[in-house]
C-alpha cells in the first residue's frame, strides 16, 4: 500500500524493549565484551553489509572437546550490529560446535532483547551470519 510503513516485529516474550538503542544493546556497544582479536584462533571469518557498510569479524578458540573456549570480535559499523557482535561473542562461549549449528536467527534475534524493523535485522544478524558462515567452513575441517 503506498505510504504505509511495514515493520517485522519479533515476538520475544516480557523482556522485549521496544527502543531500538536500549540498555542491553548500548552497554554491548560501549564496554563491549571480547572486542578485539585471539592470540591464535581456531577459525576467523568475517563479512560486511554492502548496503550500509557494517563490518564484522568473529575469532573463535576451539578446544578439544569441540567446545568454544573463547569468541572475540571486531568490526565497524552502527551500535546494533557491533552491540550484537559483542552479544553472540558472550552467548557462544562454551557451547558446542553442534549446538552452534543449530543455533537459529530467532535465538539470535531473541538474545538483543530488542524489536527490530526488517532492514534493521540486518544489522542485528551480520555477527550470526558471519558465525554461520564459519562453521560452514569449519565442516570441511
Amino acid at each position: 500500500m503506498p505510504g504505509v510503513s511495514v515493520v517485522l516485529l519479533i515476538n520475544q516474550g516480557n523482556c522485549v524493549s521496544d527502543e531500538l538503542y536500549d540498555d542491553h544493546i548500548l552497554d554491548h556497544f560501549e564496554s563491549p565484551y571480547h572486542k578485539g582479536h585471539l592470540t591464535c584462533p581456531t577459525c576467523t571469518h568475517s563479512d560486511r553489509n554492502p548496503i550500509c557498510g557494517d563490518q564484522v569479524t568473529i575469532e573463535i578458540d576451539v578446544g578439544e572437546n569441540r567446545c568454544v573456549r573463547e569468541a572475540w570480535f571486531d568490526g565497524k559499523g552502527c551500535a546494533i550490529s557491533q552491540a550484537a557482535a559483542s552479544i553472540l561473542c558472550e552467548a557462544i562461549e562454551g557451547k558446542s560446535l553442534d549446538e552452534l549449528r543449530e543455533f537459529q536467527a530467532k535465538d539470535m534475534l531473541d538474545l538483543l532483547k530488542v524489536r527490530l524493523t526488517a532492514s534493521r535485522q540486518k544489522c542485528g544478524l551480520l555477527g550470526f551470519k558471519v558465525l554461520k558462515a564459519m562453521l560452514y567452513t569449519m565442516e570441511g575441517a
